[in-house]
């Protein structure tokens, strides 16, 4: 008996085996576990298209599973495309069931004459069944692709296969789908593409590494031009363009680089893609998104040095409320530690960037931008501790305007600014300005909310600068061009009070005794700016709006480790001043606005060294405010108080050092020149009154009561309420 004789009689005999052992386990298949697969597929690869404003596409992905950035719908893809697909692959896809069976026996035949495996015959159907569930090619692999198939064909319309399959069929690079390939080979939409173009992509599909356009572009004419003859047979192509392609070549164009907004597209995903929508338009520039990219890379390259590894950029026009650029850096190196992760939305400390916030309700409650604060030495209860709070600088300034305090952003004058205001009111601001990642209680956070102890992510922060700008109505920023949101958000601040803050962080000299003439936050053009700085150098910020654009700028690590000294003036302040020269490059700028209701006035200004002396200047204010004179003469500390020790203090003496060596300070706050004080413990008294608003006080183990009497030409003007306190 011949080679080929012998062939055909075992397929003879292994046929109707194989038939049963398959009929077998197609029963033990589950069609569940097909319906599931199928599910999970069109669940991850039905995202919709998300472009920039001008439509530019912003998402490539090439090394994943699925393509879930280049969705294009059956009823959007050339008609030529659609039916080169359908020659090229499966001829009687709607004609047959999953299988067609037709072509197998035309693919075992041939197989046979050539003694291997020269044609696979593969449905389209059988195809996508290949990408749910890949196993290695085999005889027996063939037969279960065949039946899941069959069963596919049950669960999903002949339509919704071909558009998936459409979208995922695998080529060169990792590309998936005919939109991804139309732009790596010829870096246009398939919709421009011409008919040469568009039936390489259908014969691309064969052999996708062996037919790479930019390995051998020559090397598929022949297949195309077979494939051109048999869509114009059946009268798909006409002619002219038969003879188009016969005498075209390739104009190769390698694709440009992706804008890389893959946190934002995910972030609008996650909240903007329901309704089925195929495109989502976003606000993102891409071209201003890729330079503030740069910009990110190369300061935090620049920082790695000071143990800093991740940033983030949001960017914003605060007229329109549209956000520009979503930026995060060090998602592009696998060593960053948390570098997969958003961080425009990562709650973090924002320090002293919170301080803005608290002065407008300052200015609000009655202040002026001349009130003048205390900047004194300073304790606050911490439980049943005691807390020294002191600058940055560990510099004490004395009696300083609003102005100053909060240019320099001093925190002496912040906490005491926040007991005016009240911690609960100003958590209820926060709250209103969108501020929801601070979820705690006031108690919890007490005073130290002044300096920023919660946690806020760079979208509420920017989110909070924007509703300064835009005079004090909050308006959430969007991310679609057609967002649905209602404008003409709610008031927080009155437009005076926004204003002045903006005025204040846009003023050099109101900076100058912290940060010097010479600044950093010192921009070219009138910019509002505030930076932040959290315990330990662990988070860095920079803030800043201008007449049109607000944009914020994070830094730190996202595994929480320390910096090595990094703060919001030596880190993300300089490339902040590299965003806004790119944001005000080509325009005209203009002022920052000052609300009509504000007046501006000459005051005279005590000096903070000299209390006899003080020094013209002039000053804006509020409505209904006092006089210059008057107003310059206020105080935040004029309220009587025991500063320390404070209710429920616990001490301890120090086994180490001699008794008569361990004293604490009793502190008052509100005595004026003439005033005395005299202090009592457990109702006796300290010894005669004093002008001072301090008393060393030796320890005394035991729990006390501590009571101070403020008097006035002989007449009692105040009698603090009893403060107990504990030493062990």
């Amino acid at each position: 008996m011949s080679p080929r004789r012998k062939i055909l009689w075992r397929l003879a005999l292994a046929l109707p085996l194989g038939c049963v052992l398959v009929l077998g386990v197609a029963t033990m298949l589950s069609l569940r576990d097909v319906a599931q697969s199928w599910r999970m597929a069109a669940r991850d690869t039905a995202q919709p298209r998300v472009t920039d404003r001008s439509g530019q596409p912003l998402t490539a992905s090439y090394h994943t599973r699925w393509n879930t950035a280049d969705i294009r719908p059956l009823h959007a893809m050339p008609d030529l495309l659609v039916q080169a697909f359908l020659q090229s692959e499966d001829k009687r896809f709607y004609g047959h069931g999953g299988v067609d069976w037709q072509a197998r026996a035309g693919a075992l035949a041939q197989n046979i004459r050539a003694r291997g495996t020269v044609r696979g015959a593969s449905t389209i159907t059988e195809q996508v069944v290949r990408q749910l569930h890949p196993r290695p090619r085999s005889l027996w692999s063939k037969w279960i692709e065949g039946i899941e198939a069959i069963q596919l064909e049950h669960l999903a319309t002949k339509p919704q296969i071909l558009e998936f399959y459409l979208n995922q069929v695998p080529y060169a690079s990792g590309r998936r789908g005919v939109a991804q390939a139309g732009r790596y080979y010829f870096n246009r939409d398939i919709d421009t593409l011409s008919a040469k173009e568009t039936l390489a992509l259908a014969v691309l599909v064969r052999a996708p590494s062996g037919y790479d356009l930019y390995k051998d572009a020559a090397r598929i004419d022949g297949a195309i031009l077979r494939l051109a003859s048999a869509l114009a047979a059946q009268g798909s192509l006409d002619d002219k363009t038969l003879a188009h392609v016969s005498s075209q070549g390739f104009t190769l164009q390698k694709p440009a680089l992706p804008v890389d907004a893959a946190h934002m597209v995910s972030y609008l995903r996650t909240y903007h893609a329901a309704g089925g929508a195929v495109e989502l338009q976003s606000t993102l520039d891409a071209g201003l998104q890729s330079r503030v990219q740069k910009i990110l890379d190369d300061r935090v390259r620049a920082l790695k040095s000071k143990n800093l590894y991740n940033a983030a950029a949001l960017v914003a026009d605060h007229r329109t409320g549209e956000i520009l650029a979503w930026v995060v850096a060090g998602a592009g190196d696998e060593k960053t530690p948390g570098g997969q992760i958003d961080t425009v939305t990562v709650p973090r400390q924002p320090g002293s960037a919170l301080k803005p916030f608290l002065y407008a309700a300052a200015l609000d409650a009655g202040w002026t931008a001349s009130t003048i604060i205390d900047d004194s030495p300073y304790s606050g209860a911490v439980g049943a501790g005691l807390h020294r709070f002191r600058n940055y600088s560990n510099t004490f300034y004395g009696r300083i305007t609003l102005r100053e305090a909060l240019g320099n952003s001093l925190n002496i004058p912040a906490v005491k600014t926040i007991r005016h205001v009240g911690v609960k009111n100003y958590l209820h601001i926060l709250h209103r300005l969108g501020f929801g990642s601070l979820a705690r209680g006031a108690e919890v956070y007490d005073d130290g909310l002044a300096l920023g102890n919660g946690e806020v992510t760079l979208l509420e922060l920017v989110s909070g600068y924007a509703a300064l700008a835009a005079g004090g109505v909050q308006n959430p920023l969007h991310l679609l061009m057609d967002d649905p949101s209602p404008r003409g958000g709610a008031r927080i601040y009155s437009e005076a009070a926004a204003t002045l803050i903006g005025n204040i962080l846009s003023d050099p000299h109101a900076r100058q005794m912290e940060f010097g003439t010479s600044s950093v936050l010192n921009f070219p053009l009138q910019t509002a700016v505030k930076t932040g700085t959290s315990t330990d150098y662990r988070d860095a910020w920079a803030v800043g709006y201008n007449d049109r654009y607000v944009a914020g700028i994070w830094m730190g690590n996202l595994d929480h480790r320390p910096t090595d000294g990094v703060t919001g003036g030596t880190g993300p302040a300089l490339a902040l001043r590299s965003v806004f020269n790119e944001l005000n490059r080509g325009r005209v700028t203009e002022k920052l606005k000052i609300s009509p209701q504000l007046v501006q006035r000459d005051v005279c200004i005590e000096d903070s060294r000299d209390a006899a002396r003080c020094y013209m200047r002039s000053e804006w204010f509020m409505p209904g405010a006092a006089v210059a004179e008057e107003s310059a003469a206020s105080t935040a500390d004029v309220r009587y108080g025991v500063l320390q020790p404070t209710e429920g203090l616990h001490m301890a003496i120090d086994p180490r050092v001699p008794m008569d060596m361990q004293e604490f300070t009793f502190r008052l706050s509100g005595l004026r020149e003439g005033q005395r004080v005299e202090w009592f413990v457990n109702g006796e008294s300290l010894g005669a009154p004093e002008d001072k608003p301090s008393h060393l006080w030796m320890l005394q183990r035991g729990r006390h009561k501590l009571r101070a009497v403020v008097s006035e030409n002989g007449r009692e003007v105040f009698t603090s309420p009893d403060i107990s306190y504990v030493v062990k």
